[in-house]
Order: C-alpha cells, then structure tokens, then sequence
C-alpha cells in the first residue's frame, strides 16, 4: 500500500478515528495521538458518535449487521480531510474493506471516497508529516511488533520502526520471527484460545530474549494480548502504544 499511494500535503486539519479498544481500554494513547498531531501544528477533530468500524462483525461473517455499523460511521468525517487511525486492523477495515461491504448499496460511493481518506497513525506522522522527534529519554532497547492487519492489508511494516529510528537514544532490537502474528486476531483469540495461548507464548518469548527492555505496538489488540500475556506470568517487560511511547519520549 504505502509503495503506490499518493499521500498529500501535511494538512490543516484532520478526523481522529479512536477505535473502541483505545476508547475502552487505552484512552491515553488516543489523547497521545491527538498531542503528537497538534505538536505538527494540526487540528484534531474528534467526532464523538463514532463506535465501532465494524471489522469484528466483519471478519466474523456477519457481513448485515457489519454494514449496520459502519454505516453508522459514513456521516461522520463530512469535510474532505484526513481520517487518522491509530490502528492498522482498524484503518484496514476502513481503507480497504468498506467499498467491498457497501459494494451495490446506496452507501458505496460514500464508503469509497471516506476509505480513500483513511490513514494509519504511523504511516501518516512519517508519509504526510514528515515528523521529526527530538528524544528526551534514557537510553532504552525497544522491540516493536506490527500487527498483521498493519503488515499485510495495509503494508506498514516499516513506518513503525522508521519512527523509532528517529529517537536519538532508542536502539530498536529485532525479535525472532517478527513478522509472526501474536494470536491476537480479533475474534480468532475467543474462537481458538488453545492457539492463540499458544502463539502469544511464543511471542512474548522472542520478546524477551530479543533484550528489550520494553516493547511498543500501533495496535491495541496486539498490545493488550501480549502485555496481558506477559502479565500473567510475570514477566518485567511492558507494552505501550507507539503514540504513547513517542509522546513520552519526545514531550
């Protein structure tokens, strides 16, 4: 995605799509998002009846009450600016699933010109901002997982990392089969729990022995499955969000 898209000029103004995990579990890595946003002299809309982008119902199969959802969502970014997420599983969705789940409908206009709006948080600070970050932290080793939704629909494997290269004092350590999913996967975790124990497992070992002293994600799914995992067995490594972790360093 990123090789062929046409991104724009850094804009005046911008919707801040939250997902539900940030609303419900994260708030703070939303609010980081919006301070990393203003911090490049951006107005950050947030319109406050936005809920889910339908992708649970979506991926699950139940593709009418999906629609139902998401259509919720086609009123609510009128003006022709940005559509930030801070999430590829949920930027996914929206980018490039909304045309196919409206395709025929009234609605399919309107879900293409809103999906063609849509970007990621990482890929926007580095593809439109062009951000720069002066680090203000420790010297710190961080490992980053990309979420498969992030990697694979929208191919931001590296926008991530090419943030963190920016901190000056932040020495970025390759896991063990980065590119693997976490177990995560939405409903897949609630459907297959022996696998995706078992997947988390696995990551959250490479995790550690990769050296890191901390580990930052762009999705919160991802974030609060292997943080949660960690947890369990009372491992000192932490997770954050990628727009928490910069904003902390950086503010």
């Amino acid at each position: 995605m990123t090789a062929t898209r046409h991104y724009p000029p850094c804009p005046d103004k911008v919707y801040l799509f939250g997902t539900c995990l940030i609303d419900m579990f994260f708030p703070e890595a939303g609010m980081d998002a919006v301070r990393l946003l203003e911090k490049q002299g951006i107005e950050v809309l947030f319109p406050e009846d936005q809920t889910c982008c339908g992708q649970p119902a979506y991926t699950s199969g139940y593709h009418d009450e999906a629609r139902a959802v998401a259509r919720a969502q086609l009123d609510l970014f009128p003006e022709p600016w940005p559509i930030v997420v801070p999430s590829g599983s949920c930027g996914g969705m929206m980018r490039l699933h909304y045309a196919q789940l409206f395709a025929g409908c009234p609605e399919e206009r309107k879900a293409q010109e809103v999906a063609s709006r849509v970007f990621e948080l990482t890929e926007f600070l580095v593809h439109v901002c062009h951000i720069e970050l002066e680090d203000r932290g420790a010297p710190e080793r961080i490992a980053m997982h990309t979420s498969c939704s992030a990697r694979r629909e929208m191919g931001l494997a590296e926008t991530g990392p090419a943030l963190l290269a920016r901190l000056g004092q932040v020495e970025l350590v390759e896991q063990e089969r980065a590119a693997e999913c976490c177990g995560f996967g939405g409903t897949f975790a609630v459907r297959h729990p022996e696998v995706s124990a078992a997947m988390v497992e696995d990551k959250g070992r490479a995790l550690e022995e990769a050296g890191a002293q901390h580990f930052v994600t762009s999705d919160c799914g991802c974030l609060m499955n292997i943080a949660g995992h960690l947890a369990h067995r009372d491992s000192p490594l932490q997770g954050e969000h990628i727009a928490s972790y910069l904003w902390r360093r950086c503010s």
